[in-house]
This record gives structure tokens, C-alpha cells and sequence, in this order.
């Protein structure tokens, strides 16, 4: 962790992207800012190396999460997905899981609403990138037994929800 890092990090808020930057640094994840209102980083999950991409949309006061697990749903599989996209988002309190038309890419999504000034402690940050990736690896095999396995979407998330359990 460099010098301006610590600083942020140590810090009670910063700037949003600059605050995920900060974490980002401290876990020791490539990433990258891609202007001043976004970062992307590549970040390594229990199945998956997910793409986590934080937007600043100051115009609303929100700090965008969007998780990407590299999953590209193929347009015979887009009732089933759809349909457990459904099911499992029936089961969040937090942030969603959807299908981007572009690409039909599997995402999930979640808005901070930060306000005006833009500012993000660091227990903030670790809190949403951490539930972010628990979601996107929570329900990654519900995805897998649909998209790859052929399983009807109520029976790939009750195995994945089993087999989830029975790990912990």
C-alpha cells in the first residue's frame, strides 16, 4: 500500500472511486481508474475471478457496484435465466441480479446513495464490495446447473442453496 493510499484508507471518508482504490490496494487487486468517476478491478472469488466495477454518478449522489462474473447467457437459455434471475432476486435485500441486453451478460447491481459530496469510509466500502462478491458467489452454482448443467431454475437454486449450505 502506497504512502497516498494509507492516507485514504486511514481516513474517515474520501471520495468514492479514490475509497474503492484504497481498498483495492489494501487487498492487493489489479485494478485500474478509468477516469475520475469510475475504477475496475479484477477480483478473485470461491468459483470465479469476478470483474467489479464502481461508477460515481454525481449527478445522483450514487456510487454504482457492478459484479460481473463472466457469464454470457446464450439466447436459448434467456427464458430459464430470466426466470431463476427471479428467484434468486425474490431472495435479496440488497442490490440485483440482471441480464445486460448488451452481450446478454450476467451482472449484479447495487446503488449507494452517498449524496452530494461523494464521500465513502472505508467500513462502507469493505461492507458493500464484501456482500457484492458473497451474492455473486452465493449464487453462482444456480447459474451453472441453468446456463451449463440444464437444470429447471427452481431446481438448480434449491441445489445450489443445498449444496452452498453444506459447504459452510
Amino acid at each position: 500500500m502506497n504512502e497516498v493510499t494509507q492516507r485514504i484508507a486511514e481516513a474517515e471518508d474520501a471520495a468514492a472511486i479514490d475509497m474503492l482504490g484504497a481498498l483495492f490496494d489494501a487487498h492487493g487487486w489489479t485494478h485500474e481508474f478509468l477516469g475520475d468517476d469510475e475504477i475496475h478491478a479484477e477480483v478473485p472469488g470461491s468459483w470465479t475471478t469476478y470483474s467489479l466495477r464502481g461508477i460515481w454518478r454525481a449527478e445522483d449522489g450514487v456510487l454504482q457496484l457492478l459484479c460481473l462474473p463472466e457469464v454470457r447467457v446464450a439466447k436459448e437459455k434467456l427464458p430459464a435465466a430470466y426466470e431463476l434471475l427471479t428467484l434468486i432476486n425474490e431472495q435479496m435485500w440488497l442490490g440485483h441480479f440482471d441480464i445486460w441486453s448488451q452481450g446478454e451478460v450476467l451482472l449484479y447491481r447495487h446503488g449507494l446513495m452517498l449524496g452530494g459530496d461523494g464521500t465513502l469510509g472505508i467500513d462502507m466500502a469493505q461492507l458493500a464490495v464484501e456482500s457484492a462478491l458473497s451474492e455473486c458467489d452465493r449464487f453462482y452454482p444456480a447459474f451453472q446447473f441453468v446456463l451449463w448443467g440444464d437444470r429447471e431454475p427452481q431446481a438448480a437454486l434449491d441445489a445450489a442453496m443445498v449444496e452452498a449450505v453444506g459447504e459452510a
